[in-house]
């Protein structure tokens, strides 16, 4: 059993940064592969980022291309989400997501085993 705890949210104007953190315990993390996903009021959750056991292979929505990286460092059992030229649209709770047998670049948040409560995320324009 894997716990997940995101940190590193909250208020940014447009054009600014943030930098989330997921920690997690209770397993070997580094058999797991890890994502991000957000989900905003009244729309469906959505993937964002995601990256393998190595790092080796990194995947990005088309969203955040550009602007969002995914990172993870085995050693601390820490992913990290670097969010940079933030927009309104940005804004939502965002959760990081651990699966067992995937890659990282599985977009569909049924194919992850364990995740984090979340953390908000709110862009002012």
């Amino acid at each position: 059993q894997v716990q997940l705890v995101e940190s590193g949210g909250g208020l940014v104007q447009a054009g600014g940064s943030l930098r989330l953190s997921c920690a997690a315990s209770g397993g070997t993390f580094s058999r797991y592969a890890m994502a991000w996903f957000r989900q905003a009021p009244g729309k469906e959750r959505e993937f964002v980022a995601g990256v393998s056991r190595s790092s080796s292979n990194i995947f990005y929505a088309d969203s955040v291309k550009g602007r969002f990286t995914i990172s993870r460092d085995n050693a601390k059992n820490t992913v990290y989400l670097q969010l940079n030229s933030l927009k309104p649209e940005d804004t939502a709770v965002y959760s990081c997501a651990a699966d067992l047998y995937g890659s990282g670049g599985y977009q569909a948040w049924s194919g992850y085993e364990y995740w984090g409560q979340g953390t908000q995320v709110t862009v002012s324009s």
